[in-house]
């Protein structure tokens, strides 16, 4: 009974998850239209922060538990799997020219935040200082954002918007649908895995790295065949610094993290995936097919890695 039950949730959270991110997109975009505002500006702000709230929930609720491996391990898988997956799954369904102000200021940001992340990780713990120093920055980040959409808003155009009111409620009932359909799907995953005898580090490192992304996922997909690649690459890029500078902000701020050697390899492994993506991404101008499809084949490369290193199947 307990499998058709989870198996039940599964299909029902990610079908919240799909009509979720249709919703929450929409109203996004609507937004961006009518406040006369980037769309790149919404992705980098309302859409990643509300499709990272599942991340935000999952690793402060951790610190506060007290299993601090799996805050960490949660958002450095996390971003890997929405660098790699999200944007290749997006592109391979839609591919889309790459946005000059994403890649001149926020995916620039977006490594640095982690190489910040790594050198504060040297010696496996993030104090409280130190992550007060990361919400600091993504204070600064917020700000900068801000600045920029005030500098920047465009005179209005006659793609058809939704009204205020029904542009809010679209983002609400968006988030709503994002978050209740990535708990659900999150559980299911997780009672599948333990009942496959998985081990709780692996299921932090895939289940529920992966299970917290699906909302970038979801979201990024839409918006690509919407034709809102603003939208899709913003959010995985805003979504990953929030990560970094806001959810481990707040974790280490309520208690100091610690965490294993993995975890500082897997911080250097995004350091120089988010360097081999954002070199490939500006020689090309556009995130075509193939380089989705290489950004999701090198994703299975980095699982198997972590499966058989969690087995100790490898020396590191």
């Amino acid at each position: 009974m307990d499998y058709v039950l989870n198996l039940f949730l599964l299909v029902f959270g990610f079908a919240l998850l799909i009509k979720g991110a249709d919703l929450f997109v929409d109203g996004s975009s609507s937004v961006a239209k009518l406040l006369k505002i980037p769309a790149v500006i919404i992705g980098l702000t309302i859409v990643s922060i509300g499709t990272s709230l599942p991340e935000a929930a999952v690793s402060i609720s951790a610190s506060i538990k007290g299993a601090y491996d799996l805050s960490i391990a949660n958002v450095v898988g996390s971003n890997i799997f929405n660098l790699l997956s999200v944007v290749g799954v997006s592109a391979f369904i839609c591919p889309f020219i790459v946005d000059k102000v994403i890649m001149k200021r926020d995916f620039p940001l977006s490594i640095l935040s982690a190489v910040i992340l790594a050198v504060m990780m040297r010696d496996r713990t993030l104090s409280v200082v130190e992550a007060t120093i990361l919400f600091v920055l993504f204070i600064g980040y917020i700000l900068l954002l801000v600045r920029s959409a005030l500098k920047n808003r465009t005179e209005g155009d006659e793609y058809k918007t939704h009204s205020p009111l029904k542009s809010i409620i679209f983002i609400i009932i968006g988030i709503v649908g994002i978050v209740a359909g990535g708990t659900l799907t999150v559980d299911a995953a997780t009672f599948f895995a333990r009942a496959f005898n998985m081990s709780e580090l692996l299921i932090g490192l895939t289940i529920v790295a992966v299970g917290t992304s699906l909302p970038e996922l979801v979201t990024s997909v839409v918006a690509a065949k919407k034709g809102e690649s603003e939208i899709a690459l913003g959010n995985v890029i805003g979504s990953n610094i929030f990560n970094i500078l806001f959810i481990l902000g707040m974790s280490g701020i309520v208690h100091p993290l610690t965490c294993d050697f993995g975890a500082v390899i897997d911080t250097i492994l995004l350091i120089g995936m988010s360097a081999l993506m954002f070199f490939i991404y500006k020689a090309r101008n556009k995130v075509s097919r193939l380089v989705g499809l290489l950004g999701v084949v090198i994703y299975v490369i980095y699982v198997v890695y972590i499966i058989l290193r969690a087995y100790e199947m490898l020396p590191f």
